[in-house]
């Protein structure tokens, strides 16, 4: 089991990473907030992991903090919800929100998520509240520090195509993704701010 992760980032495409480990490079799949505090320069980073084992792939997944991989863990432990769809929920909000959301029985904010269903986001509040109540996960959780690397994209003339690819990866249909991009200038803002933003219309 691959717990931890140092090593140069040598490619990101969120949220796909490429980390290189003594000359090995390891494709790691990361939450949008994890992405967003990682320059896009090459440098040496350190990411927390957690192995994900199906019949035709064996899948790491990266995070910033200990709480985000702790939640991760819970939310794959949750009928009907995959990596896939539990990195989409922690693109989608911080543990902080999403610890709020169940607390707050808001099942209209988790179908804001792409392959959130009324039945799932039913689903999440009823499991998921019980874990959140326990030391595993707190509502605080959310104001932890990262120990990913600070820094961000520079503004790019092909922002909104970067910025729609991500989307796309998340789950977001194309035509959503190009709706929730709709009126983001890509003039002015680099990928990241424009995915952040994204994610916000897709939750209110």
């Amino acid at each position: 089991m691959i717990g931890r992760l140092r090593g140069q980032l040598i490619e990101k495409q969120p949220p796909r990473l490429v980390i290189e480990v003594a000359g090995v490079g390891y494709e790691v799949e990361a939450p949008m907030s994890t992405c967003f505090g990682l320059s896009s320069t090459q440098g040496e980073i350190t990411l927390l992991t957690q192995m994900v084992v199906r019949e035709d792939a064996m899948l790491l997944y990266g995070f910033a903090t200990e709480q985000e991989r702790q939640l991760f863990r819970e939310l794959i432990k949750v009928s009907g919800i995959g990596a896939k769809l539990a990195l989409t929920i922690l693109s989608g909000m911080s543990v902080a929100d999403f610890v709020a959301t169940i607390e707050a029985d808001d099942a209209a904010r988790l179908t804001g998520l792409p392959g959130v269903g009324k039945k799932t986001a039913a689903r999440l509040i009823i499991e998921m509240r019980d874990k959140l109540s326990g030391t595993a996960i707190a509502p605080t959780l959310g104001t932890a520090s990262t120990q990913a690397t600070a820094g961000g994209d520079g503004t790019s003339a092909d922002a909104t195509g970067v910025a729609r690819q991500a989307l796309v990866a998340l789950g977001y249909k194309p035509a959503e993704a190009d709706r929730l991009l709709r009126g983001l200038s890509s003039e002015t803002e680099d990928s990241e701010t424009l995915i952040r933003e994204a994610l916000k219309r897709a939750v209110r």
